[in-house]
């Protein structure tokens, strides 16, 4: 990034006389592991690929916008995690019993060919398909032959959330769902009996087997009432509550006196602290946990 940056001018129109000729090429994936709270592996591409990625994606974005449902709420201006929970809890308070499922192996899984053929009806630019298609099947490294989008780079996130935009759109314009939502492979339906919610999953777990070559991780699928408390995104949400689940919690406390700890051995400054603690307490008090925040503070090991 520093050197990108050192020749800024230069590597700007050397990638933009490569865009517009055709000979831009993905470099090599950097592999790392995180445990964000499970573990997954991440690659990341050289940064010339990442401005290549922003400036794809500042263009087709809106493009993709006008393709999705109100309801699905990843990689999206104004939607997010915190809006999916709100929403959620708006659906929980209206109905009996939740039914929520994720993709298995969703990034990993993911058919080159089907994200190509939904671009090629969307775009009609043979040189802006040509790279597209080389971005999608760049896999990374371990992959399936012609299958799986690189976790880190910004377009696999957009391409994954177009991906089941048809799922979106069969359940609430075919089928007729009238509570739904979606966050990227989390898919959560609501309803005031449970035969109903076992049809929509049955429906589902067609319809991502015969034409997203995709498969439900069975052993996540939760259906109950909703007064038990639906587990989504970290959080725990009921009609009138929203908790932080067992692993956000421990996450929670560990990385807050993580920081307090790197302070303390001066590793970084007053002003740093401040800031990722803000962020941390920000990002959990969207469950109701003010007493929570209280006990941390007066818990803390700081002075002062």
């Amino acid at each position: 990034m520093a050197r990108f940056e050192f020749y800024l001018e230069q590597e700007v129109l050397a990638l933009q006389e490569d865009l517009a000729t055709g000979a831009h090429r993905p470099g090599a994936f950097f592999t790392f592991e995180i445990r964000d709270p499970k573990r997954r592996h991440i690659c990341a591409a050289p940064f010339r690929d990442r401005v290549a990625h922003h400036a794809v994606c500042n263009v087709l974005e809106p493009c993709f916008e006008r393709r999705l449902i109100f309801d699905t709420y990843a990689c999206r201006a104004g939607k997010g995690t915190h809006a999916a929970i709100e929403r959620a809890q708006q659906l929980a308070s209206r109905y009996r019993y939740a039914l929520k499922c994720d993709v298995s192996k969703y990034f990993q899984s993911i058919d080159h060919g089907i994200p190509r053929d939904l671009l090629a009806r969307l775009f009609k630019d043979k040189p802006l398909l040509d790279l597209l298609e080389r971005i999608i099947t760049h896999s990374p490294p371990g992959a399936a032959s012609g299958k799986g989008l690189a976790i880190g780079n910004l377009t696999s996130q957009h391409f994954a959330n177009l991906y089941l935009g048809g799922l979106d759109h069969y359940l609430k314009q075919r089928l007729r769902v009238k509570a739904y939502l979606r966050y990227m492979d989390d898919l959560v339906l609501f309803a005031n009996g449970k035969p109903t919610l076992h049809r929509g999953l049955a429906e589902i777990r067609g319809f991502l087997q015969d034409r997203l070559a995709l498969e439900l991780k069975e052993s996540a699928t939760w259906l109950a009432p909703v007064s038990e408390g639906l587990p989504l995104l970290g959080f725990r949400v009921y009609p009138g509550l929203i908790r932080l689940n067992g692993r956000s919690l421990h996450r929670f406390r560990r990385q807050v006196s993580g920081r307090e700890r790197a302070y303390q051995a001066g590793r970084i400054g007053l002003e740093d602290l401040a800031g990722s603690v803000a962020s941390l307490f920000a990002h959990v008090s969207h469950a109701d946990t003010l007493a929570l925040r209280r006990r941390m503070v007066l818990d803390s090991s700081l002075e002062g």
